[in-house]
């Protein structure tokens, strides 16, 4: 059997090392992500590099970029990319491959191409173009009914931004003195955050949709590579799909993202956004004066117009008066005269009549005259025959009636030997019987004898 060939971690190293310097003796273009720079404080930096399928790591390294290597790149790339070299970016590495015993595998930075950086991110601006455009969103957002003066404002930005402040004073100090109501909803505006921090500030806004008419994205200038954000596929498709204008003034000067594009309007600066919103008031005011103006015009034309015509009315209206009265003073004085010769001819139509009726009235009246005379003769006698005969039956009725009232007078009663015994002033009956010893009085023909009861009996 034999023996084991044992080898020390060196040693191990030192092949793997010579391997690769046989095998790896050139310079590569790699594209890698810079997931982070990590920078020392002696200026070297060992940064690591990622290749993601999604939001995977699919493959991973090390590297190395020197100091005086690190300032050269970052001059240069700050040139053309107006920034330097940061964690996220999408890079082209010109790069050496080492092994080291005590460090491992790293890439050794010789360079990094700055226009690779740009071109990604036109890549992922036209990637996400397309996108939206198969979804048929693209000008969706551009769509949305724009009020007449946009006056209640939802304000995007961070609170600290010289963006913000400088879109707030042009609207606070407008010399028209007109009135904004604005609400700031801070946000991430750049870096990874924004492209969450401005879609959940979308949301908050949608759910207060009612209060505001548009909505604007408002920030300071920066790099292009700063505004990879606002090429982001998700943040662009909220933007396109929100049921309120959204309009951007993101601060920068050279190619439009595509949040810009596809929002309502954009503007190059906070200010020039603001300058934006005061010219749409200002154009409806002007809109406001014209039409008063115009009405002012109008009204009056109209006026004259009426004037002239009321004029016309009146003279035409005494024309037509003064000939209707002519006409109808004239028909009046014919008619008079009409019936002035109707009257007369009446008249004498029936004047015999009437005397003819007069003596026939009055030879009537004649004979009814004597009729009634003769008649209220008989009645005459025939009443005083009546009263006799009814008074002579009445004087004999009367006899009789005081023939009998004589006969029931108490004192022809008493005459004949009656007599009346009354107590208390009262006829004695039951009720009012006197007891022993009471005073009673008897009424006779001849007197009233007072008496004093000494016992009754039944």
């Amino acid at each position: 059997m034999s023996e084991k060939q044992i080898f020390t971690l060196q040693q191990v190293a030192s092949s793997i090392r010579k391997t690769i310097e046989q095998r790896y003796n050139q310079t590569y273009w790699v594209k890698a992500e810079m997931h982070k720079l990590n920078r020392f404080p002696s200026g070297h930096a060992f940064p690591e590099l990622v290749q993601k399928e999604g939001d995977k790591i699919i493959a991973q390294l090390s590297g190395t970029i020197w100091k005086q290597q690190l300032e050269r790149i970052n001059q240069r790339f700050i040139s053309v990319v107006k920034e330097p070299i940061k964690d996220g970016m999408s890079l082209l590495l010109f790069v050496k491959i080492n092994f080291s015993e005590t460090y491992g595998l790293s890439l050794q930075i010789l360079d990094i191409d700055p226009s690779f950086s740009l071109g990604e991110l036109q890549r992922q601006r036209d990637e996400t173009l397309k996108k939206l455009a198969a979804l048929g969103i693209l000008n969706q957002n551009q769509l949305r009914d724009f009020p007449l003066i946009p006056k209640r404002i939802a304000v995007i930005s961070a609170d600290s931004s010289k963006g913000l402040s400088d879109f707030m004073e042009v609207l606070d100090t407008n010399e028209n003195g007109y009135k904004f109501f604005t609400y700031l909803f801070p946000a991430y505006l750049q870096g990874d955050a924004a492209v969450d921090s401005i879609i959940q500030t979308l949301h908050k806004i949608e759910r207060l949709k009612h209060h505001f008419d548009i909505v604007v994205i408002v920030r300071g200038g920066g790099a292009e590579v700063s505004m990879t954000c606002y090429n982001h596929f998700e943040l662009c498709k909220a933007i396109a799909e929100f049921p309120l204008p959204i309009l951007t003034g993101i601060g920068h000067s050279t190619n439009l993202t595509v949040v810009e594009m596809i929002s309502f309007r954009n503007a190059i600066t906070p200010t020039k956004l603001a300058e934006f919103l005061i010219q749409t008031y200002r154009e409806f005011d002007i809109q406001v004066k014209d039409l008063q103006t115009k009405l002012f015009s109008i009204a009056k034309n109209n006026l004259q117009i009426t004037r002239n015509n009321f004029t016309a009315l009146i003279r035409l209206f005494k024309s037509i008066l003064s000939s209707t009265i002519e006409q109808n003073l004239a028909q009046l004085s014919n008619e008079q005269n009409r019936f002035e010769r109707s009257v007369q001819y009446n008249i004498k139509k029936h004047e015999n009549t009437l005397n003819q009726f007069r003596v026939t009235f009055g030879y009537l009246a004649k004979n009814n005259h004597q009729r009634q005379e003769l008649k209220l003769h008989e009645l005459n006698n025939n009443l005083q025959q009546q009263i006799r005969q009814t008074t002579e039956r009445s004087a004999n009725q009367l006899t009789v009636l005081d023939n009998k009232v004589q006969m029931l007078d108490p004192m022809n009663v008493l005459k004949r030997g009656f007599s009346l015994t009354t107590f208390g002033g009262k006829i004695i009956k039951e009720g009012n019987l006197p007891e022993k010893g009471d005073l009673i009085q008897t009424q006779t023909a001849v007197g009233k004898i007072n008496s004093k009861v000494e016992g009754r009996s039944a």
